[in-house]
């Protein structure tokens, strides 16, 4: 499966990119916001130094701006325009299923709802250029550097442990009690039993 190519590269090295931009955008967005709110700041959503709003977005991104590697200016509006979008519909889509959203845009200059700004919007064109003339190469050379095998095995280690950790910190926002579904599956097995034994 890792084999399988979309838009001319593997699933593996798509995989691998997530992973490191969602990590990389956890510590950039960590380090930028503990300036800003001069003490220690976690800006993922769960407990793990993961943001995969970053990855996706990166991800994504390169391989929709990479046909237009020639032309920078182009790349750097694409990228700011695409990456605002995809920004503010995420904004949206947090707002409507936590009813909150976790940046706030509402200080900044010419800004929207405080779901996205021209600030970000300007940034983000910059870290477009960033990725499709720079980065994603480096990317890609960091992920063909580790044994095939061995990644294979880091991919499923690091997304596993990212799934557990984001689906105790959705419960929590949903208010899902554990133990209150946990008693009901004793329940049921213990019914199950009675019955077949």
């Amino acid at each position: 499966m890792l084999a399988y190519e979309i838009f001319g590269t593997d699933v593996y090295h798509l995989l691998g990119a997530f992973i490191i931009y969602s990590m990389m955008g956890w510590l950039v967005e960590s380090i930028y916001m503990s300036f800003c709110n001069r003490k220690l700041t976690n800006r993922g959503f769960a407990k793990s130094p993961f943001c995969p709003i970053y990855g996706v977005g990166a991800v994504c991104g390169y391989l929709i701006l990479v046909n237009f590697s020639e032309n920078m200016v182009g790349v750097y509006f694409a990228g700011a325009i695409l990456a605002t979008i995809f920004e503010f519909l995420v904004g949206c889509g947090m707002i409507r299923l936590f009813g909150a959203l976790w940046w706030d845009y509402n200080e900044k200059p010419f800004n929207y709802r405080g779901i996205i700004c021209l600030e970000s919007t300007i940034a983000w064109g910059f870290y477009a250029v960033g990725i499709v003339g720079f980065l994603q190469e480096k990317v890609y050379y960091f992920i063909d550097c580790i044994d095939y095998n061995m990644g294979i095995r880091a991919i499923y280690i690091i997304l596993s442990i990212v799934c557990v950790d984001y689906m105790f910190q959705l419960a929590k926002a949903f208010n899902f009690d554990w133990r209150e579904k946990r008693d009901k599956v004793i329940e049921l097995v213990q019914g199950f039993k009675a019955r077949w034994y």
